[in-house]
């Protein structure tokens, strides 16, 4: 395992620096990084730590998203409003309709096997997204319109819509039934999920104004509830709907909100603890990407992948439509909804082990769509923000 930990500090850190030299995103030479190390390349990563990457990669996006919600000023959400609340369904719904449109006559599935395979592909990378959209934030850029704060708004929401279709989906493929009540789970999991956030963070500040403690135990603390939330989603999931990445996120908000000297102290620390947790999302996140389920699918794939990606950029001008929002910060937004990569790892393999028959498919396309889009869109957001995007800093 020691070894496995080395070569992950050691190869990651490097091939990040290579590519940033190269003035391309840094977390692609990480997701690389995690490609070649992990079990389907040259298997250097110990099995105990792919064991628990899932995990790793839990910890790591709670990291960030406690930045974000630390970070994020509702004023600037407020602003943005209509457009952010339409981000998070109107662009994967484009998509989904691609997919299932064109993936039976393309890929030979069924139009319900279409359906969770536009589930699926619908999802943008939070973990690709979130980050790089703080980055634009703490830097000043598209400050006016506040446009990273709108796609990361989107993003957060969209997660939870495409996985609520797509268990809906498998639930119609597996025998059960559905009910448009089913829906219904998608806003209540908002509400929860920020509720319990709220709830926490408050009485975090009510704790750190009472206690004299150190910065660093406060972030420790914070992390620990964060962590505790997600630890609970599933159990708090089997009564009510609930969202623990934007109960983490409101838990920094609040503390934003209502101890704004602490949240600009802790800050720092956690820019200083996301170096290591930004190069273990990246890296777990390639590791269990298998690029030998790519060989069965083809042109077909790829054509599929690149039409309904078309289609979601449709979806995303359709949401800006009366914003004041410039062509080139609507042209960002289109680049910013690519990524795919957290979700598409996450699921991709469930249809496949409940014993569909399209699941080889479907599994080869997720795959696929990672491999394609995570660096496009990488990419994208990495070289276009400065020219699309005015800097207010």
């Amino acid at each position: 395992m020691l070894l496995s930990l080395a070569l992950i500090i050691l190869v990651g850190f490097a091939l990040k620096g290579i590519f940033e030299k190269l003035h391309l995103p840094g977390l692609l030479g990480m997701l690389i990084s995690g490609i070649l190390l992990g079990p389907h390349v040259l298997n250097l990563i110990s099995p105990e730590i792919i064991a628990v990457s899932g995990d790793l990669r839990e910890i790591s996006m709670i990291v960030i998203l406690v930045r974000v919600g630390i970070t994020l000023d509702l004023k600037d959400l407020k602003r943005v409003g209509r457009p952010a609340i339409l981000m998070s369904f109107i662009p994967a719904t484009f998509e989904i309709v691609a997919v299932v449109i064109l993936a039976p006559p393309l890929l030979g599935v069924s139009y319900l096997e279409a359906a969770i395979l536009g589930a699926i592909l619908g999802a943008v990378s939070p973990a690709i997204i979130v980050p790089k959209m703080l980055h634009l934030m703490e830097a000043g850029y598209g400050r006016k319109n506040s446009v990273p704060q709108m796609i990361l708004a989107g993003a957060s929401a969209d997660d939870i819509y495409v996985i609520v279709l797509f268990t809906s989906f498998m639930g119609l493929a597996t025998g059960k039934d559905f009910s448009p009540l089913q829906l219904l789970s998608i806003p209540l999991s908002i509400i929860t999920g920020l509720a319990v956030g709220i709830a926490i963070g408050f009485i975090l500040v009510q704790v750190f104004k009472r206690m004299h403690m150190r910065d660093t135990v406060k972030v420790l603390l914070i992390l620990g509830l964060a962590i505790l939330v997600m630890g609970l989603e599933p159990l708090i999931r089997d009564f009510i709907p609930f969202s623990g990445f934007l109960a983490v996120m409101a838990i920094g908000g609040t503390i934003l909100k209502t101890y704004g000297v602490l949240a600009k102290r802790v800050t720092g620390k956690f820019a200083k603890v996301w170096v290591i947790a930004e190069l273990i999302l990246f890296v777990m996140l390639g590791s269990v990407v298998d690029i030998g389920h790519v060989k069965g699918v083809g042109i077909a794939a790829i054509l599929l992948i690149i039409i309904a990606l078309v289609f979601r950029s449709i979806g995303v001008l359709v949401c800006l439509i009366k914003t004041p929002l410039s062509r080139r910060e609507r042209i960002f937004c289109i680049i910013a909804g690519i990524p795919k990569a957290t979700v598409q790892a996450a699921i991709g393999a469930i249809p496949l082990a409940a014993g569909l028959a399209a699941g080889n498919t479907i599994l080869a396309a997720s795959v696929l769509a990672i491999l394609i889009s995570a660096p496009l869109g990488a990419v994208g957001i990495e070289l276009g923000y400065k020219k699309l995007l005015e800097s207010q800093q």
